[in-house]
């Protein structure tokens, strides 16, 4: 078995890679769907439609399966092969920031100026909204929202997936979350009780 587990492994990681890459750019082509010249439900109909398209691919994609079920020797070598070469690469680690990568790279107090500027007077922003606005500035490119959510768990800054914004809801940052007392007024004691459990 300890023969078969570094290969195994590498497949694994190489799918991981393969599957983040995949719904990466799947989820940037349907975020491109919305347009900015429209507010509300009417903003977000050209997403809808591209989920739509998405769904009736995979849908057309398992119909073809069952008429062809050789066809899955095929897709299976592909992707095998595929992983394996993309698993040669490092395991997929979430990108650390620094704290010349701007606002969300480490300084807490800085990137709760950001997220309040970007609200403006309104009560949250999306983080999608937070992460365009950083890679205008030149930071964070190739990043994702998962990435930023990663680092806004790390720097302990409360986000949510139903924040509203012009009436949709997804991923982001409520002005009501900033105002609470931010966590380095927490207590050494409250930490150290929190990590021993």
């Amino acid at each position: 078995m300890s023969r078969l587990a570094r290969p195994a492994g590498r497949i694994a990681s190489g799918s991981a890679v393969i599957a983040g890459r995949l719904a990466a750019h799947a989820a940037a082509w349907v975020r491109r769907g919305r347009r900015d010249d429209l507010t509300g439900w009417r903003a977000a109909l050209g997403c809808w439609a591209r989920l739509v398209v998405l769904a009736l691919g995979g849908y057309l994609l398992w119909r073809l399966i069952r008429a062809f079920p050789n066809l899955l020797w095929l897709l299976t070598g592909t992707w095998i092969i595929t992983a394996w070469r993309a698993g040669k690469q490092a395991p997929y680690e979430a990108p650390q920031t620094t704290d010349e990568e701007g606002p969300a790279g480490g300084d807490v107090d800085a990137l709760r100026g950001t997220l309040l500027d970007l609200m403006g007077n309104g009560s949250g922003v999306h983080l999608r909204t937070v992460l365009a606005h950083l890679q205008e500035h030149g930071q964070w490119e190739g990043r994702t929202v998962t990435d930023l959510r990663l680092r806004l768990q790390h720097l302990g800054v409360p986000h949510d997936p139903k924040v509203k914004v012009a009436g949709v809801p997804t991923w982001g940052v409520r002005r009501r979350d900033l105002q609470a007392p931010a966590p380095d007024s927490v207590p050494e004691t409250s930490t150290a009780s929190s990590t021993a459990v």
